[in-house]
């Protein structure tokens, strides 16, 4: 097999059926979209699947609010004929420090002042709405009605299913064995399903996108981290919103089936690409979570699963061509939020390709942006 195609985008999760479908939306007509596995076998099957609009910074804010309302009408925007499932529920983030309690002080003001209709909570107001909580552990809170929880299975197949219509290919099972340049300029890309010749390629291969960097000696500053999730047995609703603490490392969600799924965050976990499943892991989540929210501690623990985080060093992605090979795109370094991101990722990336004017300002989330030494920081982050 050897082919042509205007554009290549390696890897099947959110972000790359995103960028393919919005690509596809603007004209283009030959794109060819390369999975290892399947679809959502990466990151994108193995999230949390919550969305949220607060943020700290602003441009997070407005990411966020982006896919927020693309996945409000993304049933009937892809037509999707069964359901995403978006269950605004809302999220509850609650302080567990004076400091972090100043800072949602801060962050509700710059979330209204961009219509995302989040509101500061004293504790008590905060146990109104989970009524099961401990709320003298924490400080404050904040709640946005319009945050939730998706399926990522079916969102992702919703992108995919749009794109096929619109023309796009997917080659799943399929392996990338290399990329050929010509100069400072892509030429095409190796698979173990033969040779496709494209002057474009975007790598969106979450936690293998370092390897994909290295085919064409470019070092991206990116590294994976295990994260894991536990699991309880389904029980009548009694939660609605995200209960999630960043000082206090937590966050605790009831599916729509029942279940409620919990993690939080450890730099101590393997910085490789194993996703096995740990009892450490299992105690500290539980012991976290019936501190926080005793009620659960009655629950049964049904399984737990591991994903990949893979991390930048301020913890925000990194989008846009690079300055020494053209027609190399990134799309990736999500740091655990490429899920929520993934309407707001692929316009956003499509319109980059095309060089058209970004509907969002994303100059400061380039490559170069960690020589230059220009970080930004998000404080909103598990």
């Amino acid at each position: 097999m050897n082919k042509t195609a205007d554009v290549v985008i390696i890897g099947g999760g959110i972000s790359g059926t995103s960028i393919a479908y919005h690509l596809a939306k603007k004209g283009v007509k030959n794109i060819v979209v390369v999975e290892k596995a399947f679809l959502t076998s990466g990151a994108t099957g193995r999230c949390g699947a919550g969305i949220r609009m607060q943020w700290g910074t602003e441009r997070n804010c407005k990411l966020a609010k982006m896919s927020v309302e693309f996945y409000e009408n993304a049933n009937e925007v892809l037509g999707y004929e069964r359901d995403i499932e978006f269950n605004q529920g809302g999220y509850l983030l609650v302080a567990g420090t004076e400091k972090e309690d100043e800072q949602f002080k801060k962050n509700v003001e710059l979330q209204n002042s961009i219509g995302i209709p989040a509101v500061y909570l004293t504790p008590k107001e905060a146990k109104e709405i989970i009524p099961h909580m401990d709320e003298s552990k924490i400080l404050g809170a904040t709640f946005c009605p319009k945050d939730g929880h998706l399926n990522p299975f079916h969102t992702t197949e919703a992108f995919a299913n749009a794109a096929k219509r619109l023309g796009v290919e997917f080659m799943t099972f399929t392996r990338v064995k290399g990329i050929e340049t010509q100069g400072n300029k892509i030429r095409g890309v190796h698979t173990d399903k033969g040779y496709i010749s494209t002057p474009i390629v975007v790598n969106a291969a979450g936690a293998h996108s370092k390897e994909i960097g290295k085919m064409v000696n470019i070092n991206i500053p990116i590294y994976s981290q295990r994260h894991q999730i536990l699991v309880t047995e389904p029980v009548e609703p009694i939660q609605k919103p995200m209960y999630m603490g960043f000082s206090l490392n937590i966050y605790c969600q009831q599916t729509p089936h029942g279940s409620f799924i919990m993690g939080r965050g450890d730099d101590n976990e393997p910085k490789d690409l194993r996703i096995t499943s740990s009892w450490r892991f299992m105690e500290e989540m539980a012991r976290t979570c019936c501190e926080l929210l005793p009620i659960l501690g009655k629950l049964n623990i049904v399984r737990q699963w591991a994903g990949l985080y893979t991390m930048t060093a301020d913890a925000q992605p990194i989008y846009g061509g690079v300055e020494e090979l053209e027609g190399f795109y990134l799309a990736l370094g999500f740091s655990g939020h490429g899920f929520m991101l993934g309407p707001a990722t692929g316009l956003l990336m499509a319109e980059t390709i095309l060089g058209e004017t970004t509907t969002i300002d994303i100059g400061g989330l380039d490559i170069n942006r960690f020589k230059r030494g220009e970080l930004i920081f998000e404080p909103a982050v598990v």
